[in-house]
C-alpha cells in the first residue's frame, strides 16, 4: 500500500484530503507543521508527499528542497500562493507538481495517479537496464552501448553480456555459462562457441582485445566481469 505524506496547516483541508486518499485505497500521515513533516519522513517510508508553503514554523519550499537533497520521492506543491513566479520557485526547489488553491480534488488525485505511473514506469526501466561503468546493457530492446554509441551484438552476445552483468565481480565457471545459455530448442552452446563468443564480444569492447580489462579470464576457473569503481577496474 502506497503512503502519502500531508503536510498542510488547515486541519480541516487535510483531513478531507486524507478521507479521499483512504477512500482510495492509500495509506495517509498527516502533518501541519515542518518539525511533524520531518519526524514522518524519518520514521515512515513514505511514497508520496503533498506539501503547502507557508507552515508555521516554516517554509514548504525550504522542506520541499531539504527532502530532495536525500530523496527522489514525488512532491506536490498544494498552496495559496498563486502567483508564476511562486510556481517557478516550488518546481525550482524540487516539486513534482504544482497546484494552487482552491483546487479541485478530483484534479489532485488524478496529479497523484501520474505521479505514481510516471514513478512506475521508470522503475520498470531501470529494471531493463544491466549497467557497469561505460557500458549498458538494454535487456527490452537486446542493445548494448558504451557511453550513448551502441555496440551491435549477437543474440548469444546478448545472452552471455545479460549473464555476466547479472553477476559483475564473480568468477563465473565455464559449466555455469553454458547452463545459462540453454536456448528454447534445448540445445546447449558449447565450450568451443562460448570461447569464440568472447573473443568476439572483447573485440568489440576492448581497445586491447588480447590484455581484456572487462571480461578477464580466471585461469582453470571460468570468467569474470570485471567490477568498475570510481572510473577504474579493480
Amino acid at each position: 500500500m502506497k503512503q502519502i505524506l500531508i503536510v498542510e496547516d488547515d486541519n480541516n483541508l487535510s483531513r478531507g484530503i486524507a478521507f479521499a486518499f483512504e477512500r482510495d485505497g492509500f495509506s495517509v500521515k498527516v502533518a501541519d507543521t515542518v518539525a511533524d513533516a520531518r519526524k514522518e519522513l524519518e520514521q515512515d517510508t513514505i511514497d508520496l508527499v503533498i506539501l503547502d508553503i507557508g507552515l508555521p514554523d516554516g517554509s514548504g519550499l525550504d522542506l520541499c528542497k531539504e527532502i530532495r537533497r536525500r530523496s527522489t520521492i514525488p512532491i506536490i506543491m498544494l498552496t495559496a500562493c498563486d502567483l508564476e513566479t511562486d510556481e517557478v520557485l516550488g518546481l525550482l526547489a524540487g516539486a513534482d507538481d504544482y497546484i494552487t488553491k482552491p483546487f479541485s480534488l478530483a484534479v489532485l488525485r488524478a496529479r497523484v495517479e501520474v505521479l505514481f505511473r510516471r514513478l512506475e514506469n521508470q522503475q520498470e526501466q531501470q529494471l531493463q537496464q544491466l549497467q557497469s561503468g561505460e557500458y549498458r546493457l538494454d535487456t527490452a530492446l537486446c542493445k548494448l552501448y558504451r557511453g550513448d554509441e551502441e555496440i551491435p551484438i549477437s543474440v548469444t552476445e546478448f545472452r552471455l553480456l545479460k549473464y555476466f552483468l547479472s553477476n559483475v565481480g564473480q568468477v563465473l565457471s565455464k559449466e555455469q555459462i553454458l547452463t545459462a545459455l540453454w536456448d528454447n530448442q534445448g540445445k546447449f552452446v558449447d565450450e568451443n562457441t562460448l570461447s569464440v563468443n568472447i573473443s568476439r564480444l572483447r573485440s568489440k569492447m576492448e581497445a586491447d582485445p588480447k590484455n581484456p580489462k572487462t571480461i578477464q579470464t580466471v585461469q582453470g576457473a571460468g570468467y569474470i566481469w570485471v567490477k568498475e569503481q570510481n572510473g577504474r577496474k579493480n
